[in-house]
């Protein structure tokens, strides 16, 4: 099963990176699509296809008294990974690498789904840390949709090409700049 999650949730994270450019810039796709090339978009995609390989995961282990313990984890550690070593990598080495780029991306869905499993298996958290992994991981799943609609102003969220943020980020949407420049 840990093989195939992770096969799975690393197709649905690269389509998702294409999707709204594909659905025409579609705002609902959007939510669960990378919008423009910023740290956090890159993130949200693989928090996306985490949270719908939870269909699965939920349906097999959703009894596990460590499930939400397990899912919270495994969100987390998306979240905290992903810039740890992207930008770790670009502080040493000075420079940005796609390849680089994308395999942290593949690199961060394998020691997610990793640490998912290892807790699955540990024994059962009492009721209390049942409960808190359960709110904790629709908090985290309130704040991915939350950061997409209303991104911070910082350098997660900023596009490195447009410089942009959030929806008005992404470089192929015409915006009022470049209509009223082509006149």
């Amino acid at each position: 099963m840990l093989i195939l999650s992770i096969i799975v949730i690393s197709v649905v994270g690269t389509i998702a990176h294409f999707i709204y450019e594909l659905s025409n810039h579609n705002k609902v796709v959007g939510l669960f699509g990378a919008v423009n090339e910023s740290t956090w978009e890159h993130i949200k995609i693989a928090l996306t296809a985490t949270i719908l390989w939870s269909l699965v995961d939920g349906f097999i282990y959703g009894t596990n008294p460590n499930y939400f313990l397990a899912k919270l984890l495994s969100l987390l550690i998306i979240i905290f990974l992903m810039p740890v070593l992207f930008y770790g990598y670009q502080f040493i080495f000075k420079k940005d690498n796609t390849f680089i780029n994308i395999l942290i991306f593949y690199v961060v869905i394998i020691c997610s789904q990793l640490l998912f499993y290892h807790f699955i298996k540990l024994n059962p958290v009492n009721f209390l840390g049942q409960y808190l992994s359960c709110i904790g991981t629709f908090i985290v799943f309130g704040a991915y949709m939350t950061l997409t609609l209303m991104p911070l102003r910082n350098f997660l969220f900023k596009d490195p090409i447009s410089h942009k943020y959030g929806f008005n980020a992404h470089t192929d949407k015409p915006n009022k700049e470049n209509q009223e420049q082509k006149k």
